[in-house]
């Protein structure tokens, strides 16, 4: 007796990703769980997460052998965004979540105790599976609001394995679920710096307004006091709101950051790195996940280098191409991740002695 469910899923490689369908093969042999289709060593350890959270969550695996597949198998798949798409495809199978198929995708990490926990990127997981004709995503509870911001496609959310199960058709009496806290606490509101702060200095206040009304780089030349930081940090106030398109490729980035709910901005981003920062930490980059840099963060808005001078040469001239082109494509050995951006590069710079 052999047994075939399916859900979707997305893998992501820098803001862009790929639909992949998941594939739960139950037979009646000895009792066993694999995944197959490249996936990283996080993803391998879906198979324990799975079968405890669905235990936990009342609805266990079925006592055979499970193999789940993640198609197409030539695409790298990283992370603990798999879980909840395995975990369905595997009850699909097994027949208790009859409604779970290929036209839904499921995000999320499982805890142990059958709770859905929030991952990063799920704002450019939406937007693929919408451009992918995916009719419904399912995420967890701690990224709907960034997942509502992607216009056409509609998005559910779920605190558990157990409720993405009733969702899906699978006959289970509710359950009181504890919440599952993010790791980012709520921003503060911050106050709005105008330009009209800036007493004097016609020429600072001038060379601002251009370059808002241009999207100009500034070079701001001056001693110290003179008021150069004061003058950059007001300029994001001068430009406009973000449009629908922008605001959602800004939001796309921040969400792989990390950044969750803060993800969607209408605001212009301002980014100001230390200069102590690496070329990996400006331009983005990572061992395992691809992370975007400042330069990425800063897309559709200011990246500020203050002391650039020193800033290490090689990190400014990593700078280069990414100015030039509005992307960056960082390399890897697993692949290779594209970000945008598209920002005003503010300097400050000490006039030297005459």
């Amino acid at each position: 007796m052999t047994d075939i469910g399916r859900a979707s899923a997305v893998a992501l490689l820098g803001v862009s990703g790929r639909l992949v369908e998941v594939e739960a093969h139950l037979t009646s042999q000895l009792p066993a769980f694999s995944i197959i289709g490249l996936p990283d060593t996080s993803l391998g350890e879906a198979r324990e997460r799975v079968r405890s959270a669905a235990a936990n969550a009342g609805c266990p695996l079925p006592t055979r052998r499970i193999t789940v597949n993640l198609t197409p198998a030539a695409i790298p798949k990283r992370g603990s965004g798999f879980d909840l798409a395995i975990a369905m495809a595997v009850l699909a199978a097994a027949g208790s979540a009859p409604r779970a198929s290929a036209r839904v995708a499921y995000v999320g990490e499982l805890g142990l105790d059958g709770r859905v926990r929030p991952v990063p990127g799920v704002i450019p997981m939406t937007v693929a599976a919408r451009d992918a004709g995916i009719e419904r995503v399912v995420v967890p509870v701690g990224n709907l609001e960034e997942a509502r911001a992607v216009p056409g496609v509609s998005v559910q959310g779920v605190d558990s394995l157990r409720g993405a199960a009733i969702d899906a058709g699978a006959l289970l009496p509710p359950v009181d679920v504890q919440p599952v806290l993010t790791d980012l606490p709520a921003e503060r509101p911050q106050r709005a710096v105008d330009l009209a702060e800036v007493v004097g200095n016609e020429v600072g206040v001038h060379a601002m307004i251009v370059a808002a009304a241009g999207g100009h780089h500034a070079l701001l030349l001056g001693p110290p006091g003179a008021g150069k930081t004061m003058l950059a940090e007001r300029l994001p106030g001068l430009l406009p709101d973000l449009d629908s398109e922008a605001a959602l490729e800004v939001a796309a980035v921040r969400s792989v950051a990390g950044l969750g709910a803060r993800s969607w901005t209408p605001r212009p981003p301002w980014e100001a790195p230390h200069h102590s920062a690496s070329a990996v930490a400006l331009i983005g980059g990572g061992s395992g996940t691809i992370r975007p840099g400042a330069v990425s963060r800063a897309t559709r808005g200011v990246l500020f280098l203050d002391e650039a001078p020193e800033f290490p040469r090689a990190v400014l001239d990593a700078l280069r191409q990414p100015l030039e082109s509005g992307r960056i494509t960082v390399h890897r050995a697993a692949g290779a991740a594209e970000f945008p951006a598209r920002c005003q590069v503010v300097v400050p710079f000490v006039a030297p002695d005459v």
